[in-house]
């Protein structure tokens, strides 16, 4: 047997998010356990103009190694959804998936300053330290939301 690996992953789109937040938690269950479900967030799209993004973060449990996951898993889904990719890597998506932290490691170190993923990961992981400051995530995503606006979504996903 292979061994498992724990993801977090930040799902993100403001194209038609109501119904491609749900469609992309279904074909991620195609490639392991979605082992718990952030609430989902709201907020300004960063870098752009256009409609608001719905930001959810996935526990997500695995025997793919991290090193296959955007080619085998990320890309696939985000591609099924419509994903457009272009030269403005901040032009409205269908459906963004990153990964956060894998086997609890940090994958981008930019992410811990933007709000839409932060505040997703502390409904799930609020203990989890960054290894820089030390402040955990629920530090972090405090800190954020009192600059950044963000508002809970109920209704989104199950």
């Amino acid at each position: 047997m292979s061994e498992l690996h724990l993801a977090y992953l930040n799902l993100g789109s403001n194209i038609q998010p109501e119904s491609n937040l749900p469609r992309a938690l279904e074909l991620l269950s195609a490639f392991g356990e979605i082992v718990q479900i952030s609430q989902v967030w709201e907020s300004e799209p960063v870098g752009t103009t256009g409609a608001n993004y719905l930001n959810a973060c996935v526990k997500f449990k695995t025997s793919m190694a991290r090193s296959d996951m955007k080619e085998k898993i990320v890309r696939p889904i985000e591609d099924q959804l419509g994903r457009q990719r272009g030269e403005d890597k901040f032009a409205p998506r269908s459906m963004d998936i990153d990964i956060i932290l894998f086997d609890d490691e940090p994958i981008n170190n930019d992410v811990w300053e933007l709000a839409f993923v932060v505040v997703p990961l502390a409904d799930l992981y609020p203990e989890y330290r960054k290894t820089k400051s030390r402040e955990t995530v629920l530090e972090i995503a405090t800190r954020l939301r009192q600059n950044v606006w963000l508002e809970m979504r109920q209704g989104i996903i199950g």
